[in-house]
């Protein structure tokens, strides 16, 4: 039962409006600050945790058995997870699953992670989405000594999501190249013996997955910097570039990811996909703006509808800014839209390989109903090349024959 005061507690959650839920610490000891957000998803709770979109975030699981298959390396999303800790309705059982190699709390505290069990999910999901999504602190303390004054100014000195370029701090700083495909039973996971295309990966926060499902459909990645320079994608030798998802403010990481995309766009014809925060980073190269969500989409239940086809995909998602529709120019239209709420969820210029959407088509977890949409970039570089591989036409002698 969740504790309705600190009568025995080991963890307690502090919001900046002063509101405390008290339960039981588990994972890492210690606090963190953040912004909490709510995630619907049934399934995958630690490929959720390892998302790095989740930078600065307190993640709230409304779906109640929340460690009960332990966790694995395999399903690590990053090499180093970051989310700021995670809170849930009932304390991590004892792990049930023959691919567990450790109890989710071992494995948060073995990362640093802090997690609340024991609250009542229910109605902290129900603040979020009446008044927001609140900044917070978060505390696993054995002992249950809570200065929750303090921790409260710490909630209230947050400075929050807005304005901040987090991608910076998720990016790997070296360049890498991936070569693994998607997890098949019962090998596992697999390298690629083999690539059609080469694809320039920016990394501003790239799940595993993505790549995978790059090298699933014919590509060798090469994952750049998001603080890479331009000539080294144009010089690259690369038949497509992908925009990956990440965290934090696109305005602020904007303002040096978006040269890059749009000089690549002036400056070649190669085909260009983005998923998530690379959605809302092509949405800003081709002229329009973003938008702060009340308290953003998470889950891996959310329906999107394809406007050119009338189809209507179940879909992950994972972000708390939108892009303005209003804001996009007349060659730039949009693809899919969020059938919750109406939001933008894609995009493509109307006369360029260009397109981007603003769910995860790799889930991981989720659904793969989007799973074309890799495809769809394959089709792209393929065209390319066909195109660029056409001899020339001999040009025609405008002289009569004698």
């Amino acid at each position: 039962m969740p504790f309705p005061e600190s009568s025995h507690a080991t963890g307690c959650v502090v919001l900046a409006d002063g509101t405390v839920f008290f339960g039981a610490g588990f994972g890492a000891e210690g606090h963190a600050v953040g912004e909490v957000c709510f995630n619907t998803a049934m399934t995958g709770y630690q490929e959720i945790l390892t998302d790095p979109s989740y930078a600065g975030q307190i993640i709230t699981f409304t779906f109640p058995h929340i460690g009960n298959v332990g966790t694995t390396h395999e399903d690590c999303e990053s090499v180093t997870p970051s989310a700021c800790g995670a809170i849930v309705r009932w304390q991590p059982t004892k792990p049930s699953n023959w691919r567990s190699e450790s109890h989710l709390s071992d494995w948060m505290s073995e990362h640093g992670m802090i997690g609340v069990g024991d609250v009542d999910s229910r109605a902290l999901t129900r603040k979020i989405r009446e008044t927001g999504a609140p900044h917070a602190t978060i505390m696993h303390c054995p002992k249950g000594q809570f200065n929750i004054a303090e921790l409260r100014q710490f909630a209230v000195e947050f400075t929050g999501l807005d304005g901040a370029d987090l991608a910076a701090e998720v990016t790997n700083p070296q360049g890498y190249d991936w070569r693994s495909k998607r997890w098949q039973w019962p090998e596992g996971f697999t390298e690629s013996k083999g690539s059609e295309f080469q694809v320039a990966a920016i990394d501003y926060g790239v799940k595993r997955n993505l790549l995978r499902c790059l090298t699933d459909v014919g590509a060798s990645v090469k994952v750049f910097s998001a603080e890479t320079q331009v000539d080294d994608i144009i010089n690259a030798g690369i038949d497509g570039l992908f925009l990956s998802n990440g965290p934090g403010d696109p305005a602020a990481t904007g303002q040096y990811a978006v040269p890059l995309i749009r000089d690549v766009i002036e400056q070649s014809d190669l085909p260009v996909f983005g998923i998530c925060l690379g959605h809302q980073m092509l949405a800003l190269a081709l002229g329009g703006r973003t938008i702060k969500m009340q308290h953003g989409h998470h889950g891996a239940n959310h329906p999107v509808k394809d406007l050119r086809t009338g189809k209507v995909e179940i879909t992950s998602m994972n972000h708390g800014f939108m892009v303005d529709r209003d804001s996009l120019p007349q060659d730039v239209e949009e693809t899919h839209i969020s059938l919750f709420d109406g939001t933008n969820c894609g995009l493509q210029m109307q006369k360029r390989p260009v397109f981007s959407v603003q769910f995860h088509p790799e889930a991981s977890p989720g659904p793969q109903d989007s799973f074309y949409l890799f495809e769809q970039f394959a089709d792209s570089m393929r065209a390319r090349r066909q195109h660029h591989a056409k001899p020339r036409s001999r040009p025609q002698n405008s002289c009569s024959s004698p």
